[in-house]
């Protein structure tokens, strides 16, 4: 904990591109000694004793989702939606309330029109939300206000950062700051399955969506990636087990023109990805928001008629 909170409060100072540079360094090393629990970690795919599958008989549920940065990022969440709305898809776009930008109503309209999702994407995106826990009840009423102005049912951490007792002071459906498994994050424990699952608290809770495809910033940034083998292999060994592929995506990484910066890729690979499930998995997953993820499990656990299908 010490370390990471050095971490954030040098990370300013120090060029995208050299914090980059010194994660690939580390990363091949990470790689190497992880490889039998990434990308897949064979527990986490053992379904929960209760589960008897998704709506519609569908073999498993794919989710998008979408971590705006930066004002970059924020420029090109229009010409991202327009991409996987011209490929049949919709996603959660999470915007940060008060950090380098300020999110358009305009834009949050748009997206709620053409039937994407917005979420709040921590407070300040810094990495000091969870510093303690009187800090983060003081940010949880921003963020409240936030989730309520927007309309908004979900939450993520920035970085992947996650005390699940604490999220509970939020006024959330669902939280997706975990992962089945990801050895490259600064909080590096996964929950070790690609099934939602219910965080309770007394008589109330929230839902668990942790991400089970690899966010993009670590294929193609950190670990250099040129191709999308890693997530066609995993989102056929998840569709194979019946559970969810989540995937993070950043507008802020994504190049659309020809030109890309250090810490850029082209939007090319993503689009492959899309066309690919598209074409492979059309009939057999339920493409979904996280929204209604965790309507489904919250609904399923308040069925008592239909207890069978409920997540424990």
């Amino acid at each position: 904990m010490f370390l990471r909170d050095v971490y954030y409060l040098v990370k300013p100072a120090v060029p995208r591109p050299v914090r980059t540079a010194l994660r690939s360094s580390l990363a091949g090393w990470v790689r190497r000694r992880t490889a039998g629990s990434w990308p897949i970690n064979e527990a986490a795919g053992h379904r929960p004793d209760s589960w008897q599958g998704w709506p519609g008989g569908k073999r498993f549920a794919f989710v998008l989702t979408h971590d705006v940065e930066g004002r970059r990022g924020l420029d090109r969440c229009r010409a991202l939606a327009q991409l996987e709305m011209d490929l049949g898809f919709r996603s959660s776009f999470n915007f940060v309330p008060e950090g380098e930008y300020e999110t358009p109503p305009h834009l949050r309209s748009y997206l709620s029109d053409q039937h994407f999702e917005v979420g709040v994407h921590d407070l300040h995106h810094d990495g000091k939300l969870y510093r303690s826990r009187q800090a983060f009840r003081h940010h949880a009423g921003r963020i409240n206000h936030y989730l309520r102005t927007w309309r908004a049912v979900g939450f993520r951490s920035a970085f992947m950062l996650h005390e699940l007792d604490w999220l509970h002071q939020l006024n959330v459906s669902y939280d997706a700051s975990t992962f089945d498994t990801d050895p490259f994050e600064p909080q590096p424990d996964g929950v070790n399955t690609i099934f939602p699952f219910w965080v309770p608290r007394g008589a109330g809770g929230y839902v668990e969506l942790p991400y089970t495809l690899a966010q993009d910033s670590t294929l193609f940034l950190v670990l250099r990636e040129q191709a999308i083998d890693v997530w066609i292999e995993k989102l056929a060994w998840i569709a194979e087990r019946g559970g969810m592929a989540l995937v993070n995506v950043h507008p802020d990484y994504m190049s659309f023109n020809r030109t890309k910066g250090s810490s850029e890729y082209s939007v090319d690979l993503y689009e492959r990805f899309l066309s690919h499930v598209h074409s492979r998995f059309a009939n057999d997953a339920w493409f979904v928001l996280p929204r209604e993820v965790a309507n489904y499990v919250r609904a399923c656990r308040a069925d008592s008629m239909d207890a069978a299908r409920c997540i424990q």
